[in-house]
């Protein structure tokens, strides 16, 4: 298992998200990307979590809506890795999977694409 700091994790986070391609940074309309520790189930395999309507869902989406969310669990992406490049690749293999379901792509075809 490999433990980081929050701000640490914080860090890298970010720089996956700066690492992914602008097409789909610019299309992450209304969406917050929130860091906790574990989920409120306790549950120790879910690494991260879409909530909201997906794109392709939403019909006259415009105005006021909460914004859609996706959390990463920090301690369940470390306890899966030995190292911090396997953490960063985790990380960012959970941010795709994830912004995925934003954009309508189910489970399903995330495993087709090998991202699930």
């Amino acid at each position: 298992m490999v433990e980081i700091t929050d701000t640490d994790f914080e860090l890298l986070v970010t720089a996956e998200l700066d690492a992914l391609p602008d097409a789909i940074v610019e299309n992450l309309d209304n969406l917050v990307i929130a860091i906790e520790d574990i989920p409120e189930d306790g549950s120790a395999d879910l690494l991260g979590l879409y909530d909201g309507l997906a794109l392709t869902e939403r019909g006259n989406y415009g105005f006021g809506e909460i914004p859609d969310r996706i959390t990463l669990y920090k301690n369940n992406l470390q306890a899966i890795c030995n190292t911090l490049d396997e953490l960063r690749d985790e990380v960012h293999i959970t941010l795709v999977h994830e912004i995925a379901h934003h954009f309508g792509i189910d489970d399903a075809r995330l495993h087709e694409l090998g991202w699930a």
